[in-house]
């Protein structure tokens, strides 16, 4: 019997821990079996991604720097990535106002369904609210480029939505190695690019556990989903049908229009074998809801399968992973819209360029976990006027197309990676 390759392990462990979910709510089986003994199973597996992605980030951006050999060609690099990085989340919030307004989802939102659904979600809005006040309180308007500076490094590694702070390190550390003689950075350097190869070898360790890791998390997101009335959940995510359908075909049009065109224009590659290099971390993106926890995956599956030179992924996939979140762009976009109509309000093109304006800022440094885009979209929200009240009307699905949004920000992380390859005149040949 042949042995199965990973990615089809993988899309096994998803359908088959979506029918599981299925099963418990259906037959009685009780949720406390998922939640209690199976979604620990998934913890632990996106906990190990998480783990290791730290240490990756400091060691590969050390030694994508140093291995770049020249300051100039690190600072063009630099400034084409985010110019391309920005342009991207621009066209993929502009994509999604595009399709909320003619679509008009919040229209179809009856006034019993938005007052149950405020009432139902009203705690979970608090929460969000409160935790958004804390983040922006006292806060000086430099704030965002201040926190970018770590006052202590190892503080920063010890916490994932501390990335940029790690980013900044290491092309500072990576720029000042470049600057001692050979003789005493070759050990420095050394060090790193075995730290590297040994967390590489890591992944493949954790990868081992990512079918049943999968299995676990798509099981407990149906159950917790379903609660304890099913029928109601699926009442409730009816009426919001339309919605995801908006967001959903924004995100489609990313992935399959966009991203094809930017890989056709400047790289010259089949989007065909691109999209199967990396397939598996747009699986896991989808188990996990998280591009931090993806981002070893991404990175292995961008240099060994699209033959991205490791001195551009090292580079380009931590910097995306913290800047470039276009999904989750888009889906802020077409949410704030979506908030607004079913509450009745009207928004002027001012207001929808402050939102293509606040939600590019606002996905710099947005943390790459699950659930960060609803704490920034209170912000997008506020800066156009539209009560944050609103964001009861789509937590119900927001899971789901948390989960889609996050396959779309890792595929535009891997886009740029490929075309930044291209435009520092490497081979890429898919």
């Amino acid at each position: 019997m042949p042995k199965l390759p990973l990615h089809t392990k993988i899309i096994a462990g998803l359908i088959l821990g979506l029918l599981f979910g299925f099963l418990c709510i259906f037959t009685g089986i009780p949720n406390s079996l998922v939640t209690d003994y199976i979604k620990p199973v998934g913890t632990i597996f996106v906990n190990a991604l998480k783990l290791i992605a730290m240490p990756l980030i400091l060691a590969s951006l050390i030694v994508g720097v140093t291995n770049l050999g020249d300051i100039s060609k690190l600072s063009r690099l630099g400034l084409r990535t985010i110019v391309i990085y920005m342009i991207t989340t621009v066209i993929a919030i502009t994509v999604g106002l595009l399709l909320v307004n003619t679509i008009k989802p919040g229209r179809l939102i009856s006034k019993e369904t938005r007052e149950e659904l405020l009432e139902m979600y009203s705690g979970d809005v608090q929460k969000t609210q409160k935790k958004v006040k804390e983040e922006v309180k006292d806060k000086a308007p430099l704030e965002p480029l201040i926190r970018i500076v770590p006052e202590n490094i190892f503080q920063s590694t010890s916490d994932n939505s501390n990335m940029l702070q790690v980013v900044f390190f290491s092309v500072v550390f990576g720029i000042a190695l470049l600057q001692v003689p050979a003789k005493k950075a070759d050990p420095v350097k050394h060090f790193f690019e075995g730290l590297n190869d040994v967390i590489l070898k890591l992944i493949d360790y954790i990868m081992m556990l990512a079918p049943f890791g999968v299995f676990a998390l798509m099981a407990a997101l149906i159950v917790e989903m379903a609660g304890d009335n099913p029928s109601k959940a699926v009442e409730i995510l009816s009426a919001l049908l339309l919605y995801g359908v908006t967001v959903l075909a924004g995100l489609a049009v990313m992935i399959f229009i966009i991203y094809p065109t930017i890989l056709k224009t400047f790289a010259k590659a089949k989007y065909k074998e691109f999209f199967k290099g990396i397939r598996e971390a747009q699986i896991l993106a989808f188990s996990t809801s998280s591009s931090s926890a993806t981002l070893p995956v991404t990175m292995e599956c961008v240099e060994k399968n699209l033959n991205v030179p490791e001195k551009i992924s090292s580079f380009v996939l931590p910097l995306g992973a913290t800047i470039n979140m276009d999904g989750t762009s888009l889906y802020q976009g077409v949410a704030a819209v979506f908030i607004a109509q079913a509450l009745g309000m009207h928004l002027t093109l001012a207001n929808q360029l402050m939102i293509v304006v606040t939600a590019t800022l606002a996905s710099i440094g947005s943390a790459g976990v699950p659930g960060a885009g609803m704490v920034m979209l209170v912000i997008v929200l506020e800066s156009v006027g539209i009560p944050a009240a609103g964001l009861a009307l789509i937590i119900a699905p927001d899971r789901i197309l948390d989960m889609c949004r996050t396959v779309v920000n890792i595929t535009g992380d891997s886009t740029v990676s490929v075309t930044m390859a291209s435009l520092e005149g490497e081979e890429i040949e898919i």
